[in-house]
């Protein structure tokens, strides 16, 4: 992958070498086959503004398959490197587990279990399930849980959004509705 510059004309740093180190380091060079990446790589073009990365799979219009990793050019940017690799390691994941494996789990136990691993290995950066990074602009609205009273913003309300660690620790991770968050407008 070629340099892409983002808005401000700053240089986005290349996503293809970090990706092969971390293959080589944390997945045992198994996310290449003959030399090529099991995956495409880009930054996503500016409107990618709620999640740090994705992990998409499945097929194109014309029937070709997909499986890339986007990573959000507009949350990442600004954050330091270690950021970036926790994101782009953790999307690696998912296409470790999908591709490689061949299971279909969101953050199951193969997830987790490669996760700690790494996590275990270095101290250079933390792969997570969920982050907590800053989203670009000023929220409009404070989502509070009932049961556990932590805040995040969010910039529009979400209907019927729970709050997922009290979801998961109260009812097995289900969805309950004692865990719907409580929005606040920012003033």
């Amino acid at each position: 992958m070629s340099l892409t510059d983002n808005p401000a004309g700053v240089p986005l740093e290349p996503l293809l070498p970090l990706f092969h180190r971390l293959n080589r380091e944390h997945f045992e060079g198994s996310l290449v086959r003959d030399g090529l990446p099991l995956v495409s790589l880009r930054w996503s073009d500016g409107r990618m503004r709620r999640s740090a990365g994705m992990y998409r799979f499945g097929r194109h219009s014309d029937g070709r398959e997909l499986s890339e990793i986007v990573l959000s050019r507009p949350l990442l940017d600004p954050l330091p490197r270690e950021a970036l690799l926790g994101t782009l390691c953790h999307e690696m994941i998912h296409a470790w587990t999908h591709r490689v494996l061949q299971v279909q789990e969101v953050h199951g136990p193969h997830f987790r279990a490669r996760m700690a691993a790494i996590n275990t290995a270095q101290a250079g950066f933390v792969v997570s399930v969920r982050h907590r990074y800053p989203l670009p602009g000023e929220p409009r609205w404070l989502a509070r849980c009932p049961r556990c009273g932590v805040s995040a913003p969010y910039r529009r309300r979400v209907k019927g959004l729970a709050c997922r660690a009290c979801c998961e620790r109260h009812h097995g991770g289900g969805w309950h509705a004692s865990c719907l968050l409580e929005f606040q407008e920012v003033a």
